[in-house]
């Protein structure tokens, strides 16, 4: 069966903020945690919130995504890949993350 990113303690409610400085334009950061701390899939995890957010979310919101702090061996490099737009644009396009 298919299995959440709650279930697997990735996502909870706590690594999620909303806010933002007026009603324009707000901001959803989502902090995640990889499964383990040389999680190989972690780039992948955090694109696909990102692009599952982006998708959902009214065009004023601001997304953020990163991994939780210390929880995987390569957290500044892959958080640095979720910030880049050419990247994210590209996992937009993706047919295989089409069906997020």
């Amino acid at each position: 069966g298919v299995v959440s990113l709650s279930q697997v303690q990735v996502v909870d409610e706590e690594s999620l903020e909303e806010g933002g400085e007026d009603s324009r334009q707000s901001l959803v950061h989502i902090r995640f945690t990889p499964t383990i701390p040389h999680c190989s899939m972690a780039t992948l995890i955090g694109l696909c919130l990102r692009v599952k957010l982006l998708r959902s979310l009214p065009s004023r919101f601001k997304i953020s995504v990163q991994i939780e702090p210390g929880t995987h061996a390569s957290e500044k490099a892959i958080n640095k890949q979720l910030r880049d737009k050419e990247r994210v644009c590209a996992a937009l396009e993706n047919k295989h993350l089409a069906g997020v």
